[in-house]
């Protein structure tokens, strides 16, 4: 068995209402988006580099950024693809922990946990996140990003 913590975070973009705010796959309803080179989900990113850390092959960064500038790859989904390319063990367990002000990510846990499964080829039940405001106490608390810690398993 092995075990990865992955991290990643992005500010808010309260400016930018064009682009969609997307996390664990999921499109959230919102009038702001995360500013990033692509679509900025936070929680695949994290996904990504605790993959990478099972893996020990770097895929946000140089790898990313060719995907991203070069071949116009935008979507994360594609980076955690990518990054699974490399794992040779099976996951046994996902857990996903963010923090953030806003949005709100209760309602969307169910659908975010199903996605997640589906990208990773994991039963949802392997698939845990749990999300907390930090009480204020940090940036991501006050509402200026999103800051999310995965943990990953693999056998």
């Amino acid at each position: 068995m092995k075990v990865a913590i992955g991290q990643d975070s992005h500010r808010i973009d309260y400016n930018n209402s064009s682009k969609k705010l997307i996390l664990g796959g999921i499109e959230f309803e919102e009038d702001y988006s995360i500013i990033a080179n692509s679509d900025g989900d936070v929680v695949l990113h994290a996904i990504t580099n605790a993959i990478s850390g099972i893996t020990c092959k770097n895929i946000l960064g140089n790898t990313t950024d060719d995907m991203c500038n070069k071949k116009g790859i935008k979507n994360s989904e594609e980076y955690v693809k990518e990054a699974l390319k490399y794992l040779k063990e099976k996951i046994i367990h996902v857990s996903i922990s963010i923090e953030c002000k806003i949005p709100k990510i209760n309602p969307k846990v169910e659908e975010m946990r199903k996605n997640i499964a589906r990208i990773l080829n994991i039963n949802k039940n392997c698939v845990g996140i749990t999300a907390t405001s930090g009480e204020e106490l940090t940036e991501y608390g006050k509402g200026n990003g999103i800051n999310v810690f995965v943990c990953i398993t693999v056998e």
